[in-house]
C-alpha cells in the first residue's frame, strides 16, 4: 500500500468518525437528522430487545478487542503499521454506525421529569458530556487517537512515536475523563425509554469492561509509574 494510499484510507476512517459521532449525538438525544433511540416503528419487545444488545455487543466486543497489544501486533502483519490506527477507528466508527441504522425502538417509559427547570439541567449534563468526550481527545492528541497523526507522518516519510502521557488537565482529577463523558451524556436525560436504558446500560457495560482491560495494559506498558498514578487519582470521580 502506497503512502499516498494509506493517508487517503485514514482521512477516510476520521471522516467517517465525525459522521457517526454528530450522528450519535442526535441518536441518543432523539433529535436532528437521523432517527432517534425511540425513533421507528415498534416491533416485539423481546425480540428487539435481543437485536439491541447485540448491537451494542458488535460494537463493543471488537472495539475492546482491536485496542489490545495482541490484536494490534496481529494486524499490522497484513497492513502497513501507520494504518493500524485509522483501521481501529474505522471499524468502530462503521460499527457504531450500523448500532445507529439497525437499531429497535423500546419507547415504553422508565421515567419522564416533566419540570422544565430538572429537564434543562439534564439535558445541560448530556451537552456536559459530550463536550467532555470531545475535550478530552485533546488532552493527550486528538489527531494520534484518530489515527491521523500516523498516517500523515507515514506519508512524509517520518517515523512515528506514540504520544507520551502525561498527567495535565482533566488527567489530575480523573484517570477517564472521556469515558465519564459518555457516560454523563447516555445516562442524564429527562425521558428515559427502555430503548434508551438498554442502549445506556449496554454502553456502560462496554465502557467498564474496556477500561479494566486498559489500565492493565498500561500498567504493563507504564509500570509503577501507572500504579502510582492510579491510587492517587479516581477512575471517574474526582478523590478528595
Amino acid at each position: 500500500m502506497s503512502r499516498m494510499l494509506v493517508l487517503v484510507y485514514g482521512v477516510v476512517a476520521y471522516l467517517a468518525f465525525l459522521a457517526v459521532f454528530a450522528a450519535s449525538v442526535a441518536f441518543v438525544g432523539n433529535v436532528g437528522y437521523v432517527r432517534g433511540v425511540d425513533g421507528g416503528e415498534q416491533g416485539a419487545v423481546a425480540v428487539s430487545l435481543a437485536i439491541d444488545l447485540a448491537l451494542v455487543a458488535l460494537f463493543g466486543v471488537p472495539h475492546s478487542m482491536m485496542a489490545r497489544p495482541w490484536f494490534k501486533e496481529g494486524l499490522v502483519r497484513v497492513i502497513p503499521r501507520a494504518a493500524e490506527r485509522s483501521t481501529y477507528v474505522l471499524v468502530a466508527s462503521v460499527t457504531l454506525g450500523l448500532v445507529l441504522w439497525q437499531w429497535r425502538p423500546l419507547p415504553m417509559s422508565v421515567w419522564s421529569v416533566d419540570a422544565s427547570g430538572v429537564r434543562a439541567v439534564l439535558w445541560g449534563v448530556s451537552g456536559v458530556g459530550v463536550l467532555l468526550v470531545v475535550y478530552s481527545t485533546f488532552l493527550t492528541d486528538h489527531f494520534d487517537l484518530c489515527g491521523l497523526r500516523q498516517v500523515w507522518l507515514h506519508a512524509r516519510g517520518h517515523s512515528y512515536a506514540p504520544t507520551p502521557f502525561t498527567e495535565r488537565s482533566l488527567y489530575r482529577h480523573v484517570r477517564h475523563p472521556m469515558m465519564l463523558g459518555m457516560l454523563l451524556w447516555f445516562w442524564s436525560t429527562p425521558t428515559m425509554s427502555v430503548g434508551h436504558l438498554a442502549f445506556a446500560a449496554g454502553m456502560s457495560v462496554y465502557i467498564f469492561a474496556g477500561v479494566a482491560l486498559e489500565e492493565r495494559d498500561l500498567a504493563r506498558r507504564l509500570g509503577e509509574a501507572y500504579v502510582q498514578y492510579r491510587t492517587r487519582v479516581g477512575r471517574f470521580i474526582p478523590r478528595l
